[in-house]
Order: C-alpha cells, then structure tokens, then sequence
C-alpha cells in the first residue's frame, strides 16, 4: 500500500499552493467581509486550466485524475472555500455533459466551458425538493422542436455569471416512479424567460453567488436534451454527484487543514501564566483530535478519490469520505474557536470564517443523514465491503 502522492501529484499540490498562499489567502479575509467578487482569482484559475479539470484533453480540458482532482479543492478551500464553490459546480456540469452528452453536445459545449470562457453550475435543488430530487416541480413540455420549461430553482451556484446550465426537468410528470420521466437538459442563459430572481443570503460560502432561477415558458432546443433520451436525467445527475461528493469531502479537509494550522500557530504564539498555551495539556489533547481526524478525513478522501479512477462505481466510498470529512472539518472549527478563546469569535481571525463555512460540507451533496443511509444500503447489499 502507498499512502503518498506519486511525484506529479506532489508537483501539482505545490503549484496549487503557491497559488493559493500569493492569491487567496492575502485577501479572502477582506472581500469575504466586504462580499466582493474575486474577479482576479478567476481570471488566475482560468489561466490555469482549473475550469476544465474533468473535461476530457480533445474538448481542451486537462482531465486531471480523482486524487489530483480532490487537491485542487482541498488546496483551494485552505485558502477560502467560497472559490472552490465556483470550480465545483463548473467542473461537476462539465463532467456530467463529458460523461452523458452527444458527441455533438460535447463538441458545442466543452472547449468554452473547459476554458472558463463559458461558466456553468447545475440546476437541481427547488424550493419544495432538495434530497428527495423526484420531488422536482419544473416541467419541460415537448412543443415540436423546442421543450417549453417552466419552474423554480433555488442555491445554484454560478447562476448569474454562467452561460449554460444543466437543468433537471420532468419531461413526463405522469410516469411513475417520478425518476422515468425526469430529464437534464442543457439551458443557455441568454434564452427568453430564464432570470436570477434573488441572491440568497448566507452565514457563509461566500466569494459565489448562490441564487433563485425562475424559469418562465423558456423555449430550449430539443438537441440539448443531455444524452438526447428523456428518462435519464436523474441517473445521470446522481451519478454526478458521486464525484461531487470526493469534491465536497476534499472542500471539508482544506477546511480541516486551515483551522489545524490557526489552532496550531495560536496556541505556539498566545501565552497564559508565563508559557505558551500550546504547553497546557488541555490545548494538547484539542490539538492532538483535529490532527489525527484530518489526517483520517484526507486518507479516507484520498481512498474514494484513488477508487473512482479505476472506474468503479464509488457512491458508497465517496459518501463515507464526505461524511466523515465534513463532520471533522465542524470540530475542527469549533475546537480552534476554542483555543483561540475571545478572539476565536473575532472577525480579525480565520476561525470564524472556518466556523461558518464548514457546516455546509455536511449539507451540501446530500446531506450526511442521507448519506449514511446510502453506506449501509451499500453495505447491507454486499456492493461494498470493509475489511
């Protein structure tokens, strides 16, 4: 077993992280109070190929493996989650068009989205139906060659800066079970009808919008029904959101990782009667469980990052990977808030920034409830085994 990065993985992890510390980190803590876009960074992103790391290299991306996909998160999320929240639903739509898409989809959508010229998210959740997906309201109607939509989608990342979107719709509302007649289809946003009502306010995962769309008789092009068969769309969101969640775990070990290093560089600078606070057993034995639980949460991660470049199916393994990862990035948060005491819950400190993004790990792909259903079913059928 080789639990290291090989060295191209390693090169990589480097690049990313001088990036990160020059780029982001300097001026997360500003324009994530002020709500600033970060334009510049972006723009740096796009320079660097990150806008088309799961798109295959003959649609122009640079279609990275799993494990170096999940430290382009993890390494960015250190620095500020909010701006890996803008590559992940990009990358997540543009692996979904990669993996289901007509080869004509894939010809008119991939280098422009690759390039970050063209951004993209994916458009699922709605007022009424967030984990239960069958529970969607937003119709597509066939009227000859175009689907006439209609519907409300809400928390969709990139929504007022994408030029396409992977919608999921109910090309059939009648059929049962509701996931047969239930479709993506591919909806440019400069299309009659389609709008971003509201930016939906956050505690945290700021630095990317987060949005309502209202969907108004918007006339879309029957050829960008993605795969061009009604029926799929739900499996082939869900099979996106395998890959989502190795996204959402890495998200939470850069998280992990950022409030370890805060906790850490605290409790060696801040003194109490006369020492360091790093010499009190008490803050010893905090240091000691973020550590051990982030190094757990980053292998684990890792693991489901490592099995999903074979090929197989990993819903299971990614969905532990999340689960754990995000519960540790909440207690590592809140274990750093508490050795840094008072100023813990300081604006003028990472912390409490950590503190208000890591919840939403634990949300965000499913929730961990749901997740952990999903483990045992898995474990319980025989498709996954441990030990």
């Amino acid at each position: 077993m080789d639990f290291s990065l090989n060295a191209e993985q390693q090169q990589f992890r480097d690049t990313l992280r001088r990036f990160v510390d020059k780029e982001i980190i300097p001026v997360a803590a500003e324009w994530e109070h002020s709500g600033r876009y970060p334009t510049e960074i972006v723009a740096h992103m796009r320079e660097m190929g990150l806008f088309g790391i799961t798109t295959p290299e003959r649609y122009g991306g640079i279609a990275l493996d799993m494990v170096s996909f999940a430290l382009v998160y993890e390494e960015i999320s250190r620095g500020w989650m909010g701006i890996a929240g803008i590559l992940g639903s990009h990358n997540l739509a543009c692996w979904t068009v990669a993996r289901h898409g007509t080869e004509e989809q894939r010809e008119r959508f991939l280098p422009n989205m690759a390039s970050g010229e063209w951004r993209s998210g994916i458009g699922l959740t709605e007022p009424g139906a967030g984990s239960d997906l069958q529970g969607i309201r937003t119709t597509a109607r066939r009227d000859g060659d175009v689907y006439v939509v209609n519907g409300t989608k809400m928390w969709i990342t990139n929504a007022r800066h994408a030029a396409v979107l992977p919608v999921l719709v109910k090309t059939d509302p009648t059929t049962t079970p509701a996931h047969r007649g239930m479709s993506l289809l591919l909806i440019e946003t400069d299309t009659p009808g389609f709008s971003v009502s509201r930016d939906l306010g956050k505690i945290g995962y700021k630095g990317t919008e987060s949005c309502e769309l209202v969907l108004e008789d918007v006339r879309v092009p029957v050829e960008n029904l993605l795969g061009g068969v009604e029926g799929r769309g739900m499996q082939q969101a869900l099979s996106g959101l395998e890959t989502g969640r190795i996204n959402i775990a890495a998200r939470a070990v850069g998280v992990a990782q950022a409030a370890y290093d805060a906790a850490l560089d605290y409790a060696r600078q801040r003194e109490a009667f006369g020492k360091p606070i790093a010499e009190f057993q008490a803050v010893q034995l905090k240091l000691a469980d973020i550590a051990t639980r982030l190094q757990a949460a980053r292998l684990l991660t890792y693991w489901a990052a490592s099995k999903a470049d074979s090929g197989a199916r990993v819903d299971a393994e990614s969905g532990m990977a999340k689960y754990f990862a995000s519960e540790t990035a909440i207690d590592a948060a809140l274990e750093a808030m508490r050795i840094h005491g008072g100023y813990g819950y300081s604006t003028e400190f990472v912390v409490e920034r950590l503190y208000r993004d890591a919840p939403l790990m634990a949300i965000g792909e499913g929730t961990n409830d749901i997740l952990r259903t999903v483990i045992a079913k898995s474990l319980v059928a025989g498709t996954t085994l441990i030990g």
